[in-house]
């Protein structure tokens, strides 16, 4: 067996998941939030920090967060169309 496949059968670390913090705008649909976050970044010929926001669909299987809550949510295998994300914990409500 070649290391990879030694490491899996030991119970051996996955590669590390992408979380993000973000705050719900949306929880309408069933065991689905629609979370966007805030990236401060600089702007690539001015270098002036500009925020970029990005939506993101997570899977929240109790429907912990409502809208306006800061959430954690961790990078998963896709779910449906548009969901790759589930939810960690509700940071604030």
């Amino acid at each position: 067996m070649d290391e990879a496949t030694t490491q899996e059968a030991e119970g051996g670390q996955r590669g590390s998941r992408k979380t993000r913090v973000g705050e719900v705008i949306s929880s309408g649909m069933n065991k689905t939030i629609v979370v966007t976050t805030v990236t401060r970044v600089p702007h690539p010929k001015f270098g002036k920090i500009v925020k970029q926001k990005k939506k993101f669909y997570a899977h929240d299987e109790e429907g912990k967060a409502k809208s306006g809550d800061t959430v954690r949510i961790m990078e998963t295998r896709p779910l449906s169309k548009l969901k790759r994300w589930r939810l960690v914990e509700v940071i604030a409500k």
